[in-house]
């Protein structure tokens, strides 16, 4: 304990920076290239074929206290500067800096009482997103694949115009073990194929199109954008580049110069009003796209809402990258300022969107961060600031996240937290639970097996339980 003690008082800057392993490109989407290869749905159900998961990512760390479990009877050092405000949901009140979620919140559900015992970034993060102890507490790459992969991999039968599995990150954080998204023993063909940038900039571009980057140049702006992929298919044709590729990356190409891919990544068909709802803003704008990806046909996409101070938003000397609000770090009250609006528009509007589109029982939706955060508040230096400032610590012992969609029945609060905040005292649920109901509704059996390193049977899910407040209604 002294020695997590000890780091939990460290500067703490969040997720380190990795190379990437996807500089061809063409990671990431074996599924759709396999689909394409002529594999049919054959005997996979209905609702298999027609079921995805938007899985939106907040690295760093939310805090659980100032948006979703609020204690405004704890003592000062506990309960913080924000005041709840109540919602259209019984039992539910939210701070009062995402009066949007007040709003929608009968299309919702708030889980309180996940936990788990990984508090470093890194263990936190393969911990979650794998559904399994991982090897070593600390360092992002996994030694078990991400969920994602593994729906990659269930999935890679299918005939779909895009990826089964994308991602969209910063430029600069783009490597699958930046956030642990790394397929382990089923091999980098099931990473994410990854859309880097913001898409509210004029010369933001899907990259890693194809094997060679060289096909495809840099762009500048919107119109360039909707021509890149024809431009890119002609050249491909022309150099013989796609007879010289193997049969896999030939189909994975095609499959990504297709109009249905062009058009999903394009946010520009959506109405002004539409963005507008969403927000101007790289989250908002994710969030967008995340919606067509899976509404185009893709299984499983992660969208990573980190860096809020970007897209026009001036950056506060007293706020901090991440979610990853230590004392130190950043006045933990000031950034939210700034921060929970912005999250606030972005997810709100996802989730209505969903709903008003006749999505809501096709995709499922879960925005979450790898654990909570202390609940009692610490107050340090700001290495940015040189003054006092408050903040929390790394909590995995409670967090709180949003699900939505997946035809479950919403407006609900599951499970709850102590009255500091400290641990679940109704419902205690794991981050695995959640994993069995995501399971479950794309139709993939956890008690599947693929082999590890070693050749061994590892089952896609060692334990967990649907959360049977979560399942579809008739």
């Amino acid at each position: 304990m002294a020695g997590t003690r000890k780091q939990l008082t460290s500067l703490c800057p969040g997720p380190l920076r990795r190379r990437s392993i996807l500089q061809a490109g063409v990671c990431g989407f074996a599924g759709a290239a396999a689909g394409a290869s002529g594999s049919t749905l054959g005997n996979h159900s209905s609702r298999e074929q027609d079921t995805a998961l938007i899985f939106i990512w907040l690295p760093g760390g939310p805090p659980h206290m100032e948006m979703y479990d609020m204690k405004p009877d704890a003592p000062a050092d506990y309960r913080g500067l924000f005041r709840p405000i109540a919602t259209r949901t019984a039992g539910l009140d939210v701070c009062e800096l995402m009066p949007l979620h007040a709003e929608c919140s009968p299309r919702y559900n708030i889980i309180r009482s996940v936990a788990h015992k990984f508090a470093d970034h890194g263990g936190g993060h393969k911990r979650f997103l794998t559904g399994r102890d991982p090897a070593t507490p600390t360092g992002f790459v996994n030694d078990a694949p991400a969920v994602g992969s593994i729906v990659a991999k269930c999935r890679e039968h299918f005939n779909r115009p895009l990826p089964n599995y994308i991602s969209g990150t910063e430029p600069g954080r783009a490597g699958v073990d930046v956030y642990s998204f790394g397929a382990a023993y089923l091999g980098p063909s099931y990473v994410p194929f990854n859309v880097p940038g913001d898409p509210t900039l004029e010369d933001f571009t899907v990259r890693n199109l194809s094997v060679d980057q060289s096909v495809s140049s840099r762009l500048h702006d919107r119109v360039a954008l909707l021509k890149s992929f024809d431009r890119m298919r002609r050249k491909a044709d022309s150099s013989g580049l796609m007879t010289a590729m193997d049969q896999f990356n030939s189909q994975a190409v095609s499959i990504l110069t297709s109009n249905q891919a062009r058009d999903a990544f394009d946010l520009s068909q959506e109405s002004d009003a539409l963005r507008d709802r969403y927000g101007r803003h790289c989250w908002g704008q994710r969030c967008l796209m995340a919606r067509r990806l899976v509404e185009a046909g893709c299984s499983f996409v992660t969208m990573v809402m980190e860096n809020p101070y970007q897209s026009g938003v001036e950056w506060l000397k007293n706020g901090t990258y991440n979610w990853d609000s230590h004392a130190v770090n950043c006045h933990m009250f000031d950034d939210a300022k700034v921060r929970l609006p912005i999250y606030d528009q972005a997810v709100t509007a996802l989730v209505d969107d969903l709903y008003n589109r006749g999505l809501d029982r096709r995709v499922m939706l879960v925005v979450t961060g790898e654990f909570g955060r202390t609940p009692r508040i610490t107050t340090q230096v700001g290495s940015q600031t040189g003054v006092q400032q408050p903040g929390r610590d790394h909590w995995p012992q409670a967090m709180s996240m949003l699900v939505a969609g997946g035809g479950m029945r919403t407006g609900q609060v599951i499970g709850a937290t102590n009255s500091k905040g400290e641990y679940p005292q109704e419902r205690p649920l794991t981050p695995n639970d959640l994993w069995a109901t995501v399971y479950r509704h794309l139709g993939i059996d956890p008690e599947r097996t693929f082999p590890d390193h070693s050749g061994r049977p590892m089952p896609i899910l060692p334990y967990g339980e649907p959360i049977a407040e979560l399942l579809p209604v008739s």
